[in-house]
């Protein structure tokens, strides 16, 4: 039986009231930790999944991570599990607890995707949920998104606001943001999220986790050949680097009716691989998207000191920009598009918001056979134009967002054009590497001192900051690696040893986030 949480932050999950002290904090702290414990017999996956749930319904009503609480089928998966690992079975995950985003199938549970309405339950998982079980995962919950996942915020009709752990008043940005959240908080040691424009990269900054969007095709989107017109790829968010890897590396695979297949990399071992001495391109310019730009003065410095950090470890730094040219002309189309796809899906489409509606119009006119063509035509010669980049770097850095976590309510009661405009000054440097398809990782940079009405908030969002925040407050910022295709070995190396020099994975949000 499962728990559909309809408004969110009010309604507890439905969990079990045992004790939970049987499985040690330590337990809780890692994915590669957990699946280690359960193996050698230190803890049982009933216990470590007993805690999740209790976790879930103590943070519910504060950090509102889930829209689905699978309670009585996870304590059952995980009495199973336990039973395997007594027979002497070993899988990479069996037995451990994780969360994956409501955009992906779970069979016999609804996928809403953030909308209201009433949803029938899907007859079987998505590929890579699937992957995920047979890995012997314990899937406890799907995780809150925006509406069809459009905004880099995680609020909702549907569920209401799923909140920082570092901070109530802020959003985990979006749209995978309640996967952010269940990991930040410490209720799951990593979820899956979906990348689309940065979707698992800006909740990872926003919330001092690592995301990964990979090479697109390398998780499959099945039932979907592809997702959004290619532009959307399922992506790990974890704490710490190997975690990320394991993960990845457990979802990965082709289905059948794929439409991207991309050749084969080994993402685990690269966690604990020496990346060499890089050539790394500093940038802070964005893509042209016909809006204003600025950079939060606390976000670039932040930034700055990674780059600081991966020259004092042995890498060549020098500031140098991709060449984008007119990449927005490709995203547009295909993410209107995706929008309209979804939203013709929907049980009650009345009950959408008025900017999904606003964009599935858009999507009509943009989402034929001649437009959609030449966005597809105009790909490889923009990887060429990007590309040219990596002639002389390895890898790319930039900021992940270019403002600190959004505050609740920031993009409400804004129309479609100023919610567009308002997101893409906060969140400009992720989507083009949607459109070229290439992966990358987001790593946390630092926090940042905020304080104040509306601070960080794009100027069109100002009027819908709400009470100021303590002056002072520190909230998580990030740094994005970017790598040319296949490059995911390349770029969690780098990740992990800039890992070890940072050790971002030793820092919690207060309680009640954190699990001890």
């Amino acid at each position: 039986m499962t728990g559909f949480i309809p408004h969110g932050p009010g309604d507890r999950a439905r969990t079990p009231s045992n004790d939970t002290s049987a499985a040690p904090a330590t337990h809780a702290r890692t994915l590669a930790g957990q699946a280690r414990a359960l193996a050698e017999g230190e803890v049982s996956a009933q216990a470590l999944v007993e805690r999740a749930l209790a976790h879930i319904a103590r943070t519910q009503p504060t950090v509102n991570a889930f829209r689905l609480v699978r309670a009585e089928a996870a304590l059952a998966e995980a009495r199973a599990a336990d039973l395997r690992l007594a027979a002497g079975e070993r899988l990479p995950l069996l037995g451990v607890p994780v969360a994956v985003k409501d955009d992906m199938d779970v069979a016999g549970e609804p996928t809403a995707f953030g909308c209201r309405g009433d949803f029938p339950p899907k007859s079987a998982d998505s590929e890579a949920v699937r992957r995920l079980r047979a890995a012997g995962a314990v899937i406890v919950g799907k995780t809150n998104t925006p509406e069809l996942g459009q905004w880099p915020h995680t609020e909702g009709a549907a569920f209401g606001e799923t909140r920082n752990p570092w901070s109530a008043e802020h959003t985990p940005g979006g749209s995978s943001g309640g996967s952010a959240a269940a990991v930040a908080a410490g209720i799951v040691p990593a979820a899956l999220g979906s990348d689309g424009a940065g979707s698992v990269r800006i909740p990872a900054a926003w919330t001092n986790l690592v995301g990964v969007k990979p090479q697109r095709g390398r998780i499959s989107t099945w039932p979907e050949p592809e997702s959004f017109r290619g532009i959307t790829c399922f992506g790990p968010l974890a704490r710490t680097v190997a975690d990320a890897a394991l993960l990845l590396h457990v979802v990965s695979g082709r289905h059948p009716g794929d439409r991207h297949i991309p050749p084969a990399v080994d993402v685990r071992s690269a966690a604990t691989r020496d990346p060499g001495r890089l050539r790394i391109a500093l940038s802070f310019r964005p893509a042209f998207a016909a809006v204003r730009h600025r950079l939060d003065p606390g976000v670039r410095a932040r930034v700055l000191r990674i780059a600081e950090r991966l020259a004092a470890l042995g890498h060549e730094v020098a500031e140098a920009d991709p060449r984008y040219g007119p990449i927005g002309l490709t995203f547009v189309p295909r993410s209107t598009a995706g929008v309209r796809e979804w939203a013709e899906r929907v049980p009650q489409a009345r009950l959408l918001d008025p900017r999904t509606r606003a964009n599935a119009r858009n999507g009509l006119l943009l989402g034929g056979g001649g437009v959609q063509r030449l966005a597809r035509a105009a790909e490889d010669p923009l990887r060429r134009r990007v590309g040219e980049i990596f002639r002389r770097f390895d890898v790319v850095l930039t900021p992940t967002t270019a403002v600190p976590p959004l505050r609740i309510g920031a993009l409400s009661g804004l129309g479609s054009w100023r919610t567009d405009e308002a997101m893409i000054t906060a969140c400009p440097y992720n989507w083009p590497w949607n459109v070229l398809g290439w992966p990358g990782v987001s790593v946390p940079a630092g926090f940042v001192a905020v304080g104040g009405e509306g601070e960080g908030l794009p100027v069109g969002a100002r009027l819908s900051a709400g009470a100021q925040s303590p002056v002072g407050a520190q909230l998580p910022v990030g740094a994005q690696l970017l790598g040319p295709a296949d490059s995911e070995p390349l770029l969690i190396s780098l990740a992990a040893q800039l890992e070890a020099d940072q050790r971002w994975y030793e820092r919690w949000p207060p309680e009640p986030g954190r699990q001890g």
